[in-house]
């Protein structure tokens, strides 16, 4: 199958680009820069150099595609135009079709939860207000679409766990915790997510949303632990600690308390593998695991 893919040169887009080379599918991955289109095509990949902004460009692209995976983001103030731009070019392009689309999005919308199913209502923090309204139009209209909502990703050194591990200390070398560490991290490793998005792409019938969690749900304060192992020591931090640290809207985030067996994800075929994150600060968080 012929798949568009945004965000290919991204953290969790560049695994999902590995796995849909594994699996045999062709990819059409879309490029702010000739630099980007250049790292794509040196790994067999047809580079198509564009904005997703341009809502008529990208459902020009769209129109020559089998199916598509969004997992593109700016990281900044544009994100929700982009992401309206990308429903919007989706909407035109496989309205009536059979064409699957995956749309990404993220488990912080559902707000705090002990037990985070697939399809509880969102309520989300500041930093994700925006997601809502655009994920429940896709999702109801006439497209094979499906939307991928990420826990706390990690992996081969990289996320928001490395954020934590590079954490500051205080006076007597202890690593300050992001908030009192009591809340919980829904997890995942980059490479089972990967994995999710082509169980999602191949068997979703669309207009469901399916969190990316292993069902592993460690508190801060337990990865910490791991990060500083037996000899070493961690501090409560607090939400101000936190606000100052990484600001008001991130920090609220990053302060959810959450946990989640994805069960929707586990109901088509998905089986994550991958090491825990706890073992992997234990380990040092390798680049290669």
């Amino acid at each position: 199958m012929e798949i568009l893919l945004t965000g290919a040169t991204g953290y969790i887009g560049n695994a999902v680009l590995e796995r849909l080379l594994a699996t045999g599918h062709e990819v059409r991955a879309v490029v702010r820069s000739e630099e980007r289109a250049a790292a794509v095509r040196a790994v067999g990949v047809t580079p198509v150099v564009g904005d997703l902004l341009d809502t008529g460009w990208l459902r020009g692209q769209l129109d020559t595609v089998q199916g598509a995976i969004h997992t593109a983001a700016g990281s900044d103030e544009n994100d929700p135009a982009l992401n309206d731009s990308v429903i919007d070019a989706v909407l035109g392009s496989f309205a009536g079709t059979d064409k699957p689309f995956v749309h990404t999005g993220g488990v912080w919308t559902y707000g705090e939860g002990s037990d985070i199913r697939d399809d509880d209502p969102q309520q989300p923090p500041a930093i994700t207000s925006w997601r809502p309204a655009g994920e429940e139009r896709l999702l109801a209209a006439d497209v094979r679409a499906s939307v991928v909502r990420p826990g706390i990703v990690y992996g081969h050194g990289a996320g928001i766990p490395a954020m934590l591990a590079g954490g500051p200390r205080d006076d007597s070398g202890a690593l300050v915790l992001i908030g009192s560490g009591e809340q919980h991290w829904p997890t995942v490793h980059v490479d089972d997510l990967a994995d999710l998005y082509l169980h999602v792409l191949g068997n979703a019938p669309g207009g469901s949303a399916y969190v990316g969690a292993s069902g592993t749900n460690p508190t801060v304060r337990e990865l910490g632990e791991a990060v500083v192992g037996p000899d070493g020591s961690v501090v409560r931090g607090s939400a101000e600690e936190a606000s100052g640290r990484f600001g008001p809207a991130f920090a609220e985030a990053l302060l959810l308390d959450q946990r989640s067996s994805a069960p929707a994800a586990r109901s088509l075929g998905w089986q994550p593998s991958a090491p825990a994150l706890v073992d992997l600060l234990r380990d040092g968080y390798p680049a290669d695991r």
